[in-house]
């Protein structure tokens, strides 16, 4: 039986066309315009992608006006309270939760690659100091396809599976070491016996003249941070990556296409923007003034870590990590944390006003994330290192189901809106 089509009729022709509708598990369904162009000679146009969708996935759910991401179908706020980053990980990559042999086997193998080539440790010194961390991470992560070559035909599922591997546990060593290149520190060494956060965090932190100890609260933290950002369906990175990946990129080149998007501060470095704001804001005594500059057109101020560009609802992360901020800041001490009461008055005045209300403007993740991680002494610099790691495990399973699926080349189309054809113009003629 013949599913549900849509009719289009070109008006300039009476011709029409039938075009299927495809139904997923979840959300709206798809008109499938792929014979759109040979029939019509016509093209869409959809900046932004707004309605478009750019392929099929079955890793990642949201639906934004209800607040829900599901991650294989699992919701974020049970992952977030009940699992760990590298079951997550785990699930993402093979679609089911694991045994517990599968997962400890899972997690062995993830440990004993976290060391880099130690000839890699020695392109750090080919930066400046005042690099940005992300800079090296976008040159760091390319540079792998240089060491790792032994794992680059992608046509083979076991070498995707080794560069998966490679990526999922580099990514924390080749992040920490940035850190501490920037800084004038020696780099920390793995220690694959700690968990895979506490690992990382250790080798943010640890000198080698002190003993490191990290209260597991602030591990659990930095953990459910990490699983609130592994995937987000077809966000620019991700989509940077599947592009990159359909032309054969090699899967480090393709995810150090995903960091460098990331870096976009409309991106991952909304957290940091979050941040500074707060700075600038200073007071709770000026919450109200920056509140009426937010709704005036004609400010340049824009109150940051509101509003999502697909959550119309309050952001379900947002939720997890408000908590996660309390316990935190209860954790060190700092319940009277300034910046942190003024994050919670903004979020209340903003919520109790019409306006936004009105355009739905609820906080999204960005707007706790810099605080819990400020408040565990990482910088800001580093804030949008952290999101790629987290968020390396989410391009890199786009990017295996992308290869898997044999999708063509990604290739969009424009409109054309320069100048016509002209015939050129010796120099010697111009006017």
């Amino acid at each position: 039986m013949a599913g549900e089509t849509l009719t289009i009729i070109d008006n300039r022709t009476g011709k029409s066309l039938e075009l299927p509708i495809q139904k997923g598990t979840e959300g709206p369904p798809v008109v499938d315009i792929t014979k759109f162009y040979k029939e019509f000679g016509l093209f869409t146009l959809d900046p932004g992608f707004l309605s478009t969708a750019s392929c099929k996935s079955t890793i990642t759910f949201i639906d934004g006006d209800e607040g829900i991401l599901l991650y294989r179908g699992y919701p974020i706020d049970q992952l977030a309270e009940k699992s760990s980053f590298l079951e997550v990980c785990y699930l993402l990559m093979w679609g089911e939760l694991p045994t517990r042999p599968k997962f400890e086997e899972f997690s062995k193998i993830v440990m004993e690659h976290t060391m880099l080539h130690e000839q890699m440790l020695n392109f750090y010194k080919g930066y400046r100091r005042d690099a940005h961390p992300m800079a090296i991470m976008v040159g760091m992560v390319g540079a792998m396809s240089a060491f790792y070559h032994d794992s680059l035909d992608i046509q083979i599922p076991r070498h995707r599976e080794v560069s998966a591997f490679r990526l999922i546990a580099k990514l924390p060593t080749i992040a920490a070491a940035s850190y501490k290149y920037s800084i004038g520190q020696p780099f920390v060494y793995p220690k694959n016996e700690l968990g895979y956060v506490e690992n990382f965090l250790r080798m943010l932190f640890k000198v080698p003249c002190a003993k490191f100890t990290m209260s597991p609260v602030l591990v659990r933290a930095m953990e459910q941070i990490f699983i609130l950002h592994a995937d987000h369906e077809q966000n620019a990175s991700t989509s940077t990556v599947r592009l990159a990946g359909s032309s054969m990129a090699n899967p480090f080149a393709a995810i150090s296409a995903g960091v460098s998007c990331l870096w976009g501060p409309a991106h991952g470095g909304a957290n940091e923007a979050v941040l500074n704001m707060l700075n600038e804001i200073g007071s709770v005594d000026r919450v109200g003034e920056y509140i009426r500059r937010a709704k005036d057109p004609n400010d340049s101020f824009r109150l940051m870590g509101f509003g999502h560009r697909v959550y119309k609802n309050y952001d379900p992360r947002a939720r997890i990590l408000k908590k996660a901020a309390h316990e935190v800041l209860a954790e060190l001490g700092r319940e009277d944390d300034p910046i942190f009461k003024l994050a919670l008055e903004l979020e209340q005045i903003a919520q109790s006003d019409d306006y936004f209300v009105e355009k739905k403007l609820y906080p999204n993740v960005d707007f706790y994330s810099g605080i819990i991680q400020s408040a565990i002494g990482i910088p800001t610099n580093m804030f949008t290192v952290i999101f790629s790691v987290a968020r390396s495990i989410g391009w890199i399973c786009q990017w295996m189901e992308m290869i898997s699926g044999k999708e063509s080349i990604g290739r969009p189309r424009q409109l054309y809106v320069g100048a016509p054809q002209r015939d050129y113009v010796p120099l010697h003629r111009r006017p």
